[in-house]
């Protein structure tokens, strides 16, 4: 039963594409064309940057080695225009939505999402940050419908998604689960898929999507990566699993190859570092785990357009059978477009590799922005400006998520003390962690565009800081245990921390840490209020409900007890603003690094 359910949802995308039975070749194939052209066109790492953005996020180096202003929907549409042609098929790989600025955020990234049906979008694999409200409302964006608590926006009833989203290795936990794609089949059975897929387990998004060009097929794999679980809240994934992505994607390519679709593409949202200040167009990449996928994934499989790490590469790869594969990315925040061009051979329908050409293009600002897309980036920005210019505190200067030696930072620790202030009354919170990767943005003394005057701090500013919309919860833990909590900040645990983070602590808590120590002996003389903290005491700790649900592999958390919850981080932040006028930058000085 479950291998047949992956085979239907998998068909099922082939079925609204027009490509559950291929069409046979032309009557007379010897007037068919050799080869027919096919451009892809794909984005990455959106992450609803509707407004050009702003800080290094907004600034990019171009082939010549020059930085310079990049990203904005309304330039994005324009060198999409510029570059698209009638063989053109737009594709992206993943966090098109989530940590997303207010204008999008404030409508559950609705805007965003529609943006992308406005630039001709029509796969797109899932990120991680797909699921940063769960997995129902990731399907409330791809179906449609109004919001289940804030309702319809003021653009009225959500219609959907205008693409296809595919997660190939996203896949539910109950083997008995039923999909919702499986009408668009009815009773297809296929023997060999049966028999394929019988022990594989049932997919909670379409795995593949199948798009035509020219008279062939072109088959789309979706993965994300399978970090997922670490690092979005775990209540809203609870009943699903992110198995491997080189076994997801090797069993989606079987599933197309076995419909005849032998011209393959994976769109994964996982990818590589890379060496900085590269062109990029530059095979500059790191490897990591983008590269692991990209070299084992099925030889069948022609090209791997990635996400997730934010860089810029266009690299040239083998695979398992020796042959050149294009791996590449293209940056992130809409600053850059990866334009592919490639022939598919029109009889074997499979793509002549040595056709393979691809270009990354820095999305500048110098061209004519898009008139269309001006308009409605313009009407989102009015529907949300009284939210998002109200003024709610004021600082002395910069703070910054900038990390100092210890991996502090002035902002991280500013909301630390936030959130210990939020959780004190009710949670009874003695001190606060809070994790750096929920700091987005610095603030920036200067006034922005919006006329508030210099040092005052707005909502929307407060919001890209904080942009998850987390939960503020307190557990207790033992002594011991918030020592385990420090020391899975390190790599090299049992954890499989993959980056060492620090985490911002409260102004009341201070200890030190060896970063040459072995794990399990790097954190010592912990304090609260000056105080040394013993093993057996129990101590009352504030954090989101992300780090609190086991986020970033910081597993000890989930060993916390007397759960309370309280307001939203963003709350507390502006709450905290807003009680402490003017702020200026803490002290970085709560953790003490030794060698």
């Amino acid at each position: 039963m479950t291998s047949r359910s992956f085979l239907r949802l998998a068909l099922a995308g082939a079925v609204a594409s027009g490509a559950v039975m291929l069409a046979a070749l032309p009557a007379d194939a010897s007037k068919a064309p050799r080869t027919v052209p096919v451009r892809l066109l794909a984005l990455n790492d959106f992450h609803g940057n509707l407004e050009p953005p702003t800080g290094s996020s907004g600034r990019m180096v171009d082939e010549n080695g020059q930085t310079v202003e990049a990203g904005g929907a309304v330039y994005i549409a324009a060198h999409m225009k510029a570059l698209a042609d009638k063989n053109t098929i737009a594709v992206a790989q993943g966090d098109l939505i989530g940590a997303t600025p207010l204008i999008s955020a404030a409508y559950h990234d609705e805007p965003s999402v529609e943006f992308m049906g406005k630039l001709g979008l029509k796969v797109a694999a899932v990120g991680n940050h797909e699921f940063d409200e769960g997995y129902t409302e990731l399907r409330r964006i791809m179906k449609g419908g109004c919001h289940p608590v804030d309702g319809c926006s003021p653009a009225g009833e959500w219609k959907g998604a205008a693409f296809d989203y595919v997660g190939a290795n996203v896949l539910f936990k109950n083997p008995h689960e039923k999909s919702d794609a499986l009408a668009a089949l009815g009773g297809a059975k296929p023997g060999a898929i049966k028999h394929m897929l019988r022990d594989w387990g049932v997919p909670a998004l379409p795995p593949v999507s199948i798009k035509w060009m020219n008279g062939v097929p072109i088959g789309f794999i979706g993965l994300v990566t399978q970090t997922t679980p670490n690092i979005v809240t775990s209540e809203g994934i609870k009943d699903l699993k992110f198995v491997d992505e080189v076994k997801a994607a090797n069993v989606a390519s079987k599933l197309l190859k076995l419909v005849g679709v032998k011209a393959q593409v994976v769109l994964v949202h996982e990818g590589d570092q890379v060496n900085a200040g590269q062109s990029p167009d530059a095979c500059s990449a790191v490897p990591g785990a983008g590269n692991r996928i990209a070299t084992q994934v099925d030889p069948e499989i022609d090209i791997v357009l990635s996400g997730h790490s934010h860089q810029a590469y266009v690299c040239t790869v083998k695979d398992p059978a020796g042959h050149d594969r294009l791996f590449s990315q293209g940056g992130s925040f809409g600053r850059v477009i990866t334009q592919v061009d490639l022939k598919v051979n029109a009889r074997t329908r499979d793509i002549d590799r040595a056709s393979v050409v691809a270009d990354n293009h820095v999305v500048t600002r110098t061209v004519t922005p898009d008139p269309e897309i001006s308009a409605f980036v313009q009407t989102w920005k009015d529907r949300v400006a009284p939210v998002a210019n109200k003024a709610v505190g004021t600082i002395t200067t910069d703070i910054t998520n900038t990390a100092a030696p210890s991996g502090e930072s002035a902002l991280g620790d500013l909301i630390a003390d936030a959130q210990l202030a939020a959780t004190k009354t009710g949670g009874n919170a003695q001190i606060a962690l809070m994790n750096p990767g929920g700091v987005r943005a610095s603030l920036t003394h200067a006034s922005s565009p919006a006329g508030e005057g210099d040092g005052v701090v707005t909502y929307g500013e407060a919001f890209t800081v904080q942009p998850f919309n987390n939960l503020m919860q307190v557990v207790t833990l033992t002594g011991a245990q918030l020592k385990t909590v420090l020391e899975q900040q390190f790599t090299g645990g049992p954890n499989n921390q993959a980056f060492t983070k620090i985490l911002q602590p409260s102004a009341n808590f201070t200890y030190t840490y060896s970063a040459g120590a072995p794990w399990g002996s790097k954190v010592s003389d912990m304090k609260i209020d000056g105080v040394p903290v013993t093993d057996t005491q129990s101590i009352r700790v504030a954090a989101n409900n992300f780090l609190v649900g086991g986020g970033d592999a910081f597993l000890g958390f989930q060993d916390g007890t007397d759960l309370w919850s309280g307001p939203l981080d963003i709350d507390a932040f502006v709450d905290y603003l807003g009680q402490h006028n003017p702020i200026a930058p803490p002290a970085t000085d709560r953790i003490t690094a030794v060698a």
